[in-house]
């Protein structure tokens, strides 16, 4: 292999690397709040993936009034919080109409949510169509930097990165710096004890259901700057999410953090040397295969019992 061909081939496999960031950081995003509604509540939650297209779709539906009125350059940092707060909103009142029902019957959560998941993919497709569609985004977000030569690096992977850093730091600190978060760990390990010292329990799975829900609303609107968003855009992540959540450990933050970089990039980096399918079943392959040697995961909370 010559020196160019060897220069191009490094070049190539570091953008791919990074492709595979940008898909860490979604899936980081995504599985920061299943995580808390598996690995705290224990709900088996299959609409997760419906939820980051509400969160998608919101953004849409922001990038089309932003553009009548000429707001394209500011409206995206606003679609964030919109779709935290309009995902989150539907998962409050899912938890209130269903999921509270469901509580301690894991198997019953999982088929109920898949109904959930096909009727909101019905709604989508009634309002919006069966078509994928795009935001269109602001300059800031576009374009690339070349850290070297043949290396283009785009700004909205960079960008989607530093807001999976941020949301993760912060979930972090509202999970282990403030009280909200204590109650939260104290109603998982042990509800009966926790609703005796005054905690409101149930108050507290609807507020842990709705965060989780608008995390992947948030991931919802950071998808729509590196992919198109569809009916089943959502569901197409689910399995990953999953994934993520089971590979690293219930209820580790640490372990999801972990999990999420390691499936991406292996993902990414797969799919530039073998085709996208089988760079998919040689990753489920290899973490199922980890997952038989240590079933609890990469990681595991330290809970007294």
């Amino acid at each position: 292999m010559s020196e160019t061909t060897s220069a191009e081939f490094f070049a190539t496999l570091l953008m791919q690397g990074f492709a595979g960031i940008s898909l860490f950081s979604v899936l980081l995003l995504m599985a920061l709040g299943l995580a808390i509604i598996f690995g705290q509540m224990g709900v088996i939650n299959m609409a997760h993936g419906e939820f980051m297209a509400i969160g998608s779709y919101t953004t849409y539906i922001l990038s089309v009034l932003a553009s009548e009125q000429g707001w394209l350059d500011i409206y995206f940092p606003f679609s964030l919080i919109a779709a935290f707060i309009v995902a989150g909103v539907a998962g409050y009142l899912l938890e209130i109409v269903l999921i509270r029902h469901l509580y301690q019957r894991p198997l019953d959560t999982l088929l109920a949510t898949w109904g959930v998941s096909l009727i909101l993919q019905q709604i989508f497709r009634s309002v919006f169509g069966a078509r994928e569609v795009s935001p269109e985004l602001p300059e800031w977000i576009m374009g690339s930097v070349q850290p070297g030569e043949g290396i283009d690096i785009p700004v909205n992977g960079l960008f989607v990165l530093g807001l999976a850093g941020l949301v993760t730091a912060g979930v972090a600190l509202m999970m282990f710096r403030s009280r909200w978060g204590l109650q939260v760990r104290a109603t998982s390990q042990n509800r009966l004890i926790a609703g005796a010292v005054g905690i409101d329990t149930q108050q507290v799975d609807r507020i842990t259901f709705a965060l989780g829900c608008g995390l992947a609303g948030v991931a919802g609107a950071a998808f729509t700057t590196i992919a198109s968003t569809g009916p089943t855009s959502g569901s197409l992540y689910i399995v990953d999410t999953f994934l993520v959540v089971v590979f690293g450990g219930a209820a580790s933050m640490v372990g999801t953090l972990a999990s999420a970089f390691t499936i991406g990039q292996a993902q990414s980096i797969l799919e530039f040397l073998m085709t996208g399918s089988m760079a998919k079943v040689l990753t489920l392959v290899t973490v199922v295969g980890l997952l038989m040697m240590r079933p609890e995961g990469l990681f595991t909370a330290k809970v007294r019992r």
